[in-house]
């Protein structure tokens, strides 16, 4: 896709449990519209999430490609898990749908695999983990994504999964001081499991990390996981 200004216009949708982002990226991967956000409809079904989309789209401007961040396993533009949104999105092809609505070309992936290709350097073993409705996780070496990773439904302690331990539930029902004494046990966790150069926090409760961080620990704003949506386009020719 070469548009003769080379001006191609990239639109970034960002789906979580609780809210749907979108914003737009010139060719360089740097905003040109303001960061919009709707509520997550409820129940979370793929027609009402697809219905937001449009309305977010509609109202961005021009745009000729579509990236989207979506919190599930992705294979091919289908959508494989969802565990904070709704059942209905086991298998659906939410690429083509897209395509259908928008009349654009659209690529997908896990929406903490687009929040890492926001805030990689691209050097060494580099780890992002969000922290939201759920936990999100994408682990990079040297720029190239290990895709689906999705750490937060494995095991950390007491026999409870990252996500049990740490999603945005938990955050509510213990308080933030027994969820940053969690959190900062998941940084010393995962440090030993996947001896990372780098560690990159996100994701909207983020702002609630209240302890010091270790020396190659980052906190990253949550719109991050719009700005990554440049990288799924760079085998374009421009």
């Amino acid at each position: 896709m070469v548009e003769e200004n080379g001006s191609i216009r990239t639109l970034s949708v960002d789906i979580g449990g609780s809210g749907v982002k979108a914003m737009v990226l010139d060719i360089t991967g740097s905003p040109v519209t303001e960061r919009a956000r709707l509520d997550t409809p409820q129940p979370a079904t793929p027609g009402v999430v697809i219905n937001a989309i449009v309305v977010l789209a509609a109202a961005q401007g021009e745009f000729h490609r579509v990236s989207v961040g979506f919190p599930g396993v992705v294979r091919c533009g289908v959508t494989e898990t969802a565990v904070n949104l709704h059942p209905d999105w086991i298998g659906f092809d939410l690429e083509t749908a897209l395509l259908k609505h928008l009349n654009k070309p659209v690529r997908v992936i896990n929406d903490a695999d687009m929040q890492g290709f926001g805030a990689i350097a691209g050097k060494g073993v580099e780890l992002v983990i969000t922290l939201g409705t759920g936990f999100g996780s994408a682990l990079f070496v040297d720029g190239k994504l290990v895709p689906n990773m999705e750490m937060g439904h494995h095991p950390f302690r007491k026999g409870e999964t990252f996500e049990q331990q740490l999603g945005r539930a938990e955050l509510e029902k213990i308080g933030e001081k027994r969820w940053n004494r969690r959190l900062e046990k998941a940084i010393a966790s995962l440090q030993h499991l996947f001896n990372y150069d780098y560690l990159y926090i996100g994701g909207g409760e983020a702002v609630r990390v209240n302890f010091q961080l270790p020396l190659n620990v980052k906190l990253i704003p949550n719109i991050t996981g719009l700005l990554g949506g440049i990288a799924l386009w760079r085998d374009e020719k421009r």
